[in-house]
């Protein structure tokens, strides 16, 4: 086998491990999201049938419960290998982000509801489910590019480890 061959080999094992842990973080935001949703659509339809508040105030105050919940699930189970060092940081982007997904979210109720007068109970569903899926994949890139961010010492240690794997004499690097 040739040195190249044995880089593409290695290049490849490398891209399968990082595919393979974004699968994985996919998988367990996932479990958090469909809980999350889970608890704001129970939140939404309990206040939608159990109060006289409007639509969209059922639906903000819902979305709220589950950024609470969803906060809980996300640093203690999908982000609790991440960095931790500034909490007040990450809970302020995550708060800012996760009001952004709020408006996303209940934008699109709001005009279903308001806009175009789709507000049955299963319209408004059926939007709310809508929003939700426009507002979270926006939460995912936010939080996992600005609020939950991978340590830099992990990073650091992982290309030093390849850099210490690569069998090419250093001279041979350089060119």
């Amino acid at each position: 086998m040739s040195v190249t061959t044995g880089r593409q080999a290695k290049g490849l094992g490398a891209l399968r491990v990082r595919f393979a842990a974004l699968a994985r973080e996919i998988a367990k935001f996932g479990v958090v999201g469909a809980l999350g949703v889970f608890v704001n659509f129970a939140i939404f339809n309990l206040m939608r049938h159990g109060t006289d508040l409007q639509v969209v105030r059922a639906s903000v105050i819902a979305t709220v419960v589950a950024i609470v919940f969803n906060y809980v699930g996300f640093r203690y189970f999908t982000y609790r290998d991440r960095d931790k060092s500034g909490r007040a940081k990450e809970l302020t982007l995550f708060l800012l982000f996760s009001v952004v997904g709020l408006v996303i979210e209940n934008g699109v109720l709001y005009a279903a509801t308001y806009w175009f007068h789709w507000d049955s109970s299963l319209q408004s569903n059926i939007f709310k489910f809508l929003g939700m899926g426009l507002a979270t994949l926006f939460r995912f890139w936010s939080y996992r590019t600005w609020v939950f961010r991978a340590l830099p010492a992990k990073e650091a240690v992982a290309s030093a480890e390849s850099f210490l794997d690569d069998p090419t004499p250093p001279v041979q690097r350089i060119k």
